[in-house]
């Protein structure tokens, strides 16, 4: 079994109707997703809001989800900042706040070269004794981890164990995979991404739609070496929820469909904007397709 599992939240975060930081919704949302298919939860990763979060809020906000589910699941905690003194803070407090792992993105931004990439992703994992998971997302941060120094950091960094892979580019990864260590694992950072990532090697997934459908994607996961052509089935019957769930940004759509199906969700914060008539619709008529009941559900 991989070092995170095979289906991972990358999980909302609630948010009271006033905008404060719902923290029994939150323990609420992670029990629901650990019962329902997910292996784990990441928190505070972009899905979680973690630029509006102050310090405060994403400490409080570990220490309530490791409380929650950090006995039977994983707690994944996002912690990449684009300055390297403030990702290793955040990195050693979120340790001490009892979380299973640290998540680092990308430094955003001010764009940094392959050598300082290397250098600022060596310095966090240096900080704390637990698995680290890069998260190569450059749509968001303008920068993308190059696949050899990818390479480099699964070589000769003995605690970055995997990365989620959200540059889109098959090509890429299919390279990484045929030269990384075996003990260094690449997940799908995009639910539409993750049949044709399987397909090049990819173990899992960190999931938006995973707060929906987690048990399918397990299932679809798990059936794809030995039925590719089910994988394939699941990967399409679900692409309608894959593709609303970013007709706006993301979590927009997302909390839409939390409210519509009974969970913790709440508004997002400013600058992100509610969702339109037209993204509740598109989220509504998705969750329908693909069988997903709620109060607000046709």
């Amino acid at each position: 079994m991989p070092a995170f599992g095979q289906v991972l939240t990358a999980m909302a975060s609630p948010m009271l109707p006033d905008g404060a930081l719902d923290l029994d919704g939150a323990q609420k949302l992670a029990h629901h997703l650990v019962e329902h298919g997910n292996d784990g939860v990441v928190v505070a990763g972009t899905t979680g809001e973690s630029p509006t979060l102050s310090h405060a809020e994403t400490l409080d906000l570990f220490s309530a989800v490791v409380d929650a589910v950090g006995s039977h699941a994983n707690v994944v905690a996002g912690v990449g900042k684009n300055d390297t003194a403030a990702t290793v803070d955040l990195a050693r407090q979120a340790a001490a706040r009892g979380v299973d792992a640290v998540m680092v993105v990308t430094p955003y931004y001010n764009r940094p070269q392959a050598r300082g990439l290397e250098s600022h992703f060596a310095a966090v994992a240096a900080a704390v004794d637990l698995p680290v998971l890069l998260y190569n997302i450059p749509g968001r941060t303008a920068t993308e981890i190059p696949p050899a120094s990818l390479l480099t950091l699964a070589e000769r960094v003995e605690n970055i164990v995997a990365v989620k892979d959200a540059v889109k580019n098959m090509d890429k990864a299919a390279w990484l995979v045929a030269r990384k260590p075996d003990d260094f694992d690449v997940y799908a950072g995009n639910d539409i991404d993750l049949l044709p990532l399987l397909s090049v090697g990819a173990i899992g997934v960190v999931s938006v739609a995973g707060h929906f459908v987690a048990d399918r994607l397990a299932a679809m996961v798990s059936c794809f070496a030995q039925d590719p052509i089910a994988a394939r089935g699941t990967h399409l019957k679900l692409l309608p929820l894959f593709e609303a769930l970013f007709v706006e940004s993301n979590p927009v759509p997302l909390k839409a469909g939390l409210d519509m199906v009974g969970l913790p969700g709440g508004p997002v914060r400013a600058p992100l904007a509610a969702a339109d008539n037209a993204t509740v619709a598109a989220m509504r008529a998705a969750l329908s397709a693909v069988g997903v009941s709620g109060r607000h559900v046709e």
